[in-house]
């Protein structure tokens, strides 16, 4: 049996353990404990253009940003558009004697193949015509960087580097006509605001350009 004394002793000390506890529960939090702060939100900038930071109640509003009839001419003109690129890469599988010519006609395809999926995807989804995987409709003759048909005749018509040629060449011209599309989209006042067909574009001008820039490097050795 314990003390009075010791008693005393081990009472004091529980009142002062308890003290200590209910004074640390009662502090504020130090800086090390702070809530996180929120991560900033990035919106992209338009090509060309730089990011900027928006808060919570933009990023809410853009994202309920519908899609405008230039949005819709725009996907329509260029699964055309894409057609004839991938119509292109069909000529250059049996035309051209270069496995880096192959590989480049292998990217072009995939990824041509899988945006005309999803322009026509996007397009029923709203209930707009989806244009089939065609390139020779008259009224995308004249978007930038089609071949005319004398020019894919000539290109069908060429083998070996003299095809190589033709077919860099004009693919150059095909890439840097998309930008030129997505360009001319950007200044139309509403167009590519919603998120997907902004997101899209901004793809089109990254990838394109990339792959123009590749080409141009390819032309210069071929032609050494």
């Amino acid at each position: 049996m314990l003390s009075p004394v010791r008693l005393c002793v081990l009472a004091t000390g529980c009142l002062a353990v308890a003290l200590l506890l209910a004074c640390r529960s009662a502090a504020p939090p130090s800086a090390d404990r702070r809530p996180p702060q929120a991560a900033p939100i990035i919106q992209p900038g338009a090509p060309g253009e730089p990011s900027r930071v928006i808060d919570a109640a933009r990023a809410t509003d853009l994202s309920k940003v519908g899609f405008t009839p230039a949005d819709v001419e725009f996907m329509q003109g260029m699964i055309g558009h894409h057609a004839q690129a991938v119509e292109m890469v069909a000529l250059l599988k049996t035309r051209t004697t270069r496995p880096e010519m192959k590989a480049l006609g292998q990217r072009i395809e995939l990824s041509q193949i899988d945006e005309i999926g999803m322009m026509q995807q996007w397009l029923t989804s709203r209930g707009q015509i989806a244009p089939e995987q065609h390139a020779h409709h008259g009224e995308h003759a004249m978007m930038p960087g089609m071949l005319m048909p004398e020019q894919m005749a000539a290109l069908a018509a060429a083998r070996g580097p003299a095809f190589d040629r033709l077919f860099l060449e004009g693919m150059i011209a095909h890439h840097q006509g998309a930008i030129t599309m997505v360009e001319a989209l950007m200044k139309k006042p509403g167009a590519a605001q919603a998120s997907d067909v902004y997101g899209f574009v901004s793809d089109v001008v990254a990838d394109q350009g990339a792959e123009i820039a590749r080409m141009r490097g390819m032309l210069q050795e071929f032609t050494k």
